[in-house]
């Protein structure tokens, strides 16, 4: 019982001090913003070793919990990775600052000028997990867009997180913002998630990023608004008319460059007019390339294949499987494809231009792609500099999370003694 005390009481305390430093942060300049980022950026490269010294005590972790090999990349940091991370906060310093733009303006015949301006959403909750990553890219993010933060990264990364967290406050006391503005969750507790999703008087938003059972335990237990970064059943269907040679670059690119991510393939529909010859050729390469694949019965490909069961359809792997089947035509396959996506990915492969319509207009995943890598579903890949997440909702933000989504909006009314 008393370590639930102090949890609740740990956790209310940094409620407070996120809530005092997004009132200082509103009105923080893009300059001091800038100046912050940067000034992490050089913390993190300036500690790097530290900080891949911190990871290999959560790599020795991961691998005493018996993570698979997939999430053991996503937990990984070497010297190249920590690069992608300072790159991604200078990226998100070089942005134009999102808070007030004026977004709509216009005067009213009883002589009111009203504009639509960018604000800040307040103090916002991130729970995630593995990926060390997430604590440079959300803290950034949030504080790009005038949000004050509280991290909770997961167990495996406790280590990685704090010596990124550390750099982060660097930057923030170099630019002479309040440290409070990012915080990091400093246990592993379990209890302190739980806090923080019903912190209704301190929390204005929690956006999850995991795989399903967090997202799914945040929207069952949040009483604070929560974007939902569910997890990534990605698809991708090969048309008739596709490409042979863009078939296969994309077809492995989205599979194989990194398993372990939310924008990797779990799912490919083969045309069956091409089944014995281009989706053959597709499914021996992955086989070639070390993928597990789980075919539905009859499906064409390379020996070795295993029988798909009804468990494969509507899967997140994370891994070096993907579950394959042919289909009748398009428009079998975008019904499949509704039945079982997670609205966040989803591809066509295909020279014909009225399929991409079709496909485009009837899909309604966050991200729709034609003849490109599913891989390139994150918000750095999108012009963002990095993301919080990929909202699956419909709600405020869909699709990768930045800075600009972090937002809200108040209006402007200005008047010369108008009255009503």
């Amino acid at each position: 019982m008393t370590t639930e005390i102090n949890i609740t009481d740990m956790m209310q305390d940094l409620g407070r001090r996120a809530k005092a430093a997004s009132q200082a942060l509103a009105s923080a300049s893009a300059a001091q913003k800038s100046l912050a980022l940067n000034k992490a950026a050089d913390a993190v490269w300036g500690s790097r070793s530290a900080i891949i010294d911190a990871n290999a005590q959560d790599l020795e972790f991961g691998r005493l919990k018996g993570l698979s090999d997939a999430m053991m990349d996503r937990l990984l940091l070497d010297e190249a990775r920590v690069q992608g991370i300072v790159d991604g906060l200078r990226a998100i310093a070089g942005q134009t600052d999102p808070i007030g733009e004026v977004m709509a303006e216009w005067d009213q015949p009883s002589g009111l000028n009203i504009q639509r301006v960018r604000t800040p959403l307040g103090v916002i909750g991130v729970i995630y997990e593995s990926r060390p990553n997430v604590t440079a890219d959300a803290g950034a993010l949030c504080l790009k867009s005038g949000n004050a933060v509280i991290l909770r990264g997961g167990s495996e990364s406790f280590h990685s997180s704090q010596a990124i967290h550390a750099c982060l406050v660097q930057g923030l006391e170099s630019a002479g913002l309040p440290a409070d503005a990012v915080q990091l969750v400093p246990t592993r507790d379990r209890a302190a998630v739980q806090e923080l999703l019903t912190m209704v008087d301190y929390v204005d938003v929690i956006v999850p990023r995991g795989g399903k059972g967090l997202v799914g335990l945040v929207q069952r237990e949040a009483r604070v608004p929560v974007f939902a970064h569910l997890e990534g059943i990605v698809h991708i269907y090969v048309d008739k008319s596709a490409d042979p040679k863009k078939a296969m670059d994309v077809v492995l690119n989205a599979k194989t460059r990194r398993t372990g991510i939310c924008g990797a393939a779990e799912c490919l529909l083969i045309h069956k007019d091409i089944a014995d010859t281009l989706g053959k050729d597709l499914l021996t390469a992955l086989h070639s390339a070390g993928v597990e694949i789980h075919a539905a019965q009859g499906l064409p490909g390379p020996d070795g294949m295993v029988g798909a069961t009804a468990d494969d359809w509507g899967r997140e792997y994370l891994d070096a499987i993907i579950a394959a089947r042919s289909v009748d035509n398009i428009d079998e396959a975008i019904t499949y494809i509704q039945a079982h996506h997670s609205q966040h990915t989803d591809c066509i492969l295909t020279e014909d231009e009225t399929a991409v319509e079709t496909f485009f207009n009837r899909l309604d995943s966050a991200i729709l792609m034609h003849n490109a890598s599913t891989q390139f579903a994150d918000g750095g890949e999108f012009g963002m500099g990095a993301e919080i997440g990929i909202a699956t909702g419909k709600m405020h933000a869909r699709g990768p999370v930045g800075a600009e989504q972090l937002s809200s909006f108040k209006y402007l009314v200005r008047g010369n003694g108008t009255t009503r």
